[in-house]
């Protein structure tokens, strides 16, 4: 049995993905259809979904139109019945932010993204989640209204960069180690592209992975203790 709470495993869900679904509603003629498009995505430090769009693009029309969307999270990818796996859909409105916390945690995740962000058409939003409904497995299926973190995570927000940093410079070896003996993954090159209260995300060449911690931190001090509890785990498996 998981021991985390749903809201837990529905941030957990939505926080491994790189690409979501994302539904608006269709603006003009003919209006008020639902229009479902592919977008990649990011998260802040609450598990609020983060996306960099362009104002050309339908959703983005859609969007000013009406700021009420849903997204859908899948983590069901590979599994041979994907119904049996998990995945979250997130209702709330989309707002355009330009916090640099967002477009910093955007390109760490998507750094092609790079070469377009400064376009003029494009911009970046962040979803405001009112409901999340996560389907975890058969009979797992929740409705969730506490869907965000709650937990203050002002100081670790702001050690991030510097935590990425140090990490994937001075402890690439530790990270590659994350990466291959906790999470199963092959390959090499695995970088550190975020960390949160709850967690790290891993990349390598366009593929995110999702490191859980086994318990919340709040400061850049409880990231280190727990990061180093981690290389230790992984050494010894």
């Amino acid at each position: 049995m998981d021991p985390k709470t749903p809201a837990q495993q529905a941030r957990a869900v939505a926080r491994a993905c790189r690409t979501a679904s994302l539904a608006t509603i269709m603006a003009g003629n003919p209006g008020h259809q639902p229009y479902a498009s592919l977008v990649l995505v990011a998260f802040d430090h609450d598990a609020a979904p983060l996306l960099l769009i362009s104002r050309l693009a339908d959703h983005t029309k859609n969007i000013l139109a009406s700021d009420r969307v849903s997204l859908l999270c899948d983590g069901t990818v590979g599994l041979s019945e994907p119904l049996t796996g998990p995945r979250v859909s997130l209702l709330g409105m989309a707002e355009k932010t330009d916090e640099p916390r967002h477009r910093a945690r955007y390109l760490a995740r998507h750094p092609s993204a790079e070469m377009y962000a400064g376009f003029g058409d494009f911009a970046f939003y962040k979803i405001h989640v009112e409901r999340a409904h996560i389907v975890a497995g058969f009979g797992k299926i929740h409705w969730l209204d506490d869907y965000l973190y709650a937990g203050d995570s002002a100081a670790l927000a702001a050690a991030e960069a510097d935590i990425l940093q140090h990490m994937n410079t001075d402890h690439a070896d530790a990270v590659q180690l994350y990466a291959t003996k906790l999470l199963g993954k092959s390959g090499d090159g695995w970088s550190l592209c975020g960390i949160d209260a709850e967690g790290a995300d891993l990349l390598r060449d366009g593929e995110v992975a999702r490191l859980g911690f086994a318990k919340t931190i709040a400061t850049a001090e409880e990231a280190r203790v727990e990061l180093v509890r981690l290389v230790k785990q992984a050494r010894g498996s």
